[in-house]
């Protein structure tokens, strides 16, 4: 798959997710695929940072946009409502090369974001979503650092906008458009509608169209793929706890056979690594506070006291870590029960909007106080 200059070998893409998809967790995952398959072919996409914030220098921000040596391509998500911010990021990040792609959000459903007109709320302003697209790709203009897109279907069932924003992304400049095949109402709960993806897919014919949506096996993304003919896929939620997941994702969509799952006493030696790496990135005792939620995504299902898995819960140091990944069974082997849906999923709701946010969409005025959520990433 081919966004603009970068040549995947493999056409797939780690969604951004805070708190998640840090320095940490890329390199993790690239070195997975990597000793799993022998390459790393796809592209693995830093957490969400707000274009305000990147501009303003916001030490959070700065820090949340640190690339290892080895990444490459570089690929930065950035969280903006703006025009005027969004050029001022996308320009920054091409003066200062801080990243070889750039992806815009507008698919975060979270309520504090849409009330405010952020997020998934976006793409139904289309004359907005349109400047705030251009922006980011004239900032970029002269470069070999493509803009791609991310929207969800719309605000609920009453409001779709996916196929406007298909379009007007790819008119725009963005080099590539992906669907989160929800609505902003139904949050992450429900089923992902592909049936939409392939209607994208039908829309968009001049840019690649990737799907996202209920990944949570590479034999998901085989058939996503075939049903709805994307051009690749967006993997979140079911890589929580799983970051090999992308070598078999890798395999799988180059028709040849996944790499077994790793038994208890590999996954104890990949918890040590992903520990080592937030040790490093964030400091020891900030790093271990975050691998606490990793801790439980990698250990579902398999065969760990609740003593253990609490002591594991409040882990503070690497040495701790180590002591405790020792009395593990390390020979169980990946468990049937642990795949499947994973992470967050909640319950479908109404989406909170700034009042008559619905009653002109070709309105253009930037939301009020909306560039400054996430200021701190």
């Amino acid at each position: 798959m081919r966004i603009g200059p970068i040549e995947l070998a493999s056409p797939v893409v780690l969604a951004p997710m805070a708190g998640v998809t840090n320095v940490a967790f890329r390199v993790l995952c690239r070195e997975l695929e990597a000793q799993r398959t022998g390459t790393v072919s796809g592209l693995y996409v830093c957490e969400m940072v707000t274009a305000r914030a990147l501009v303003e220098r916001h030490p959070v921000t700065m820090h949340m946009t640190t690339f290892d040596p080895t990444e490459t391509p570089r690929s930065m998500q950035l969280y903006t409502v703006d025009p005027e911010y969004t050029y001022k990021a996308a320009k920054m990040i091409v003066d200062e090369n801080l990243a070889d792609h750039i992806d815009m959000n507008f698919g975060c459903p979270v309520p504090k974001v849409t009330k405010r007109g952020g997020g998934s709320a976006i793409p139904y302003k289309r004359r907005l979503f349109r400047n705030i697209v251009a922006a980011a790709v004239r900032a970029t203009e002269g470069t070999d650092i493509p803009v791609t897109v991310k929207f969800r279907i719309g605000i609920d069932d009453e409001h779709h906008t996916h196929l406007d924003a298909g379009r007007i992304a790819a008119e725009e400049g963005a080099k590539a458009v992906a669907l989160h095949a929800r609505t902003a109402s139904q949050r992450y709960s429900g089923t992902a509608a592909w049936d939409e993806i392939a209607r994208l897919k039908d829309h968009v014919t001049t840019v690649p169209v990737l799907g996202n949506g209920d990944i949570f096996e590479a034999d998901d993304a085989v058939a996503m793929m075939a049903k709805t003919g994307c051009d690749g896929v967006v993997i979140g939620r079911g890589c929580l706890g799983r970051p090999w997941l992308f070598a078999e994702l890798s395999a799988r969509l180059r028709g040849v056979e996944a790499p077994t799952p790793p038994n208890l006493g590999e996954v104890g030696q990949i918890m040590f690594r992903h520990g080592s790496l937030l040790a490093a990135h964030h400091g020891e005792d900030k790093g271990m506070r975050e691998m606490r939620k990793h801790i439980a995504w990698y250990l579902r299902g398999f065969p760990a006291g609740s003593d253990l898995r609490s002591q594991l819960s409040l882990v503070k140091s690497l040495d701790d870590l180590q002591r405790l990944i020792d009395t593990l069974p390390g020979d169980a082997p990946f468990p049937d029960d642990a795949h499947g849906p994973r992470g967050r999923q909640g319950s479908p709701a109404s989406v909170a909007l700034p009042e008559g946010w619905l009653d002109d969409p070709e309105e253009d005025i930037v939301p009020e106080g909306a560039e400054i959520m996430h200021s701190g990433g």
